[in-house]
């Protein structure tokens, strides 16, 4: 998939430069998550689409529909506190997994959305992890 090996290597600068405006995943808008790693502790930082709820940040899992967790999943469950940089928001944040009737309406907003996640769960037969970034007070 093209979006996925081009949209990691110009997504940071593009996201950075246009302050979230534009990224590869358009017309659904990116962030970067940096996070630190569950194994190495190296500092990394990825593109992920989002979308917001309240005052929460919210993510789905999905890494493009396959059948693993993307890498980023187990260093924000190993290392809840990134950072966050999208439209209208940056700075640090608290990462929790939802689960229950909470995750399952958010999961529905985003396949609400026009988005491809309800496609991708059910590719990948398993519901995905849905996670929401509190702001660090």
């Amino acid at each position: 998939m093209v979006v996925r090996k081009i949209g990691q290597r110009i997504d940071p600068a593009l996201i950075r430069f246009t302050g979230g405006r534009l990224s590869s995943v358009a017309p659904f808008p990116a962030m970067l998550l940096t996070h630190t790693g569950a194994k190495s502790g190296l500092i990394r930082t990825s593109t992920v689409v989002y979308f917001t709820d309240a005052d929460r940040v919210t993510v789905i899992a999905s890494n493009f529909g396959a059948l693993h967790r993307p890498a980023w999943y187990y260093n924000v469950k190993a290392h809840p506190e990134v950072s966050l940089w999208g439209r209208g928001f940056g700075g640090p944040f608290h990462a929790e997994e939802l689960v229950g009737p909470e995750r399952d309406r958010l999961f529905q907003l985003a396949t609400d959305a026009s988005s491809p996640y309800d496609h991708y769960q059910r590719t990948a037969g398993k519901p995905f992890p849905v996670i929401v970034f509190h702001p660090s007070r």
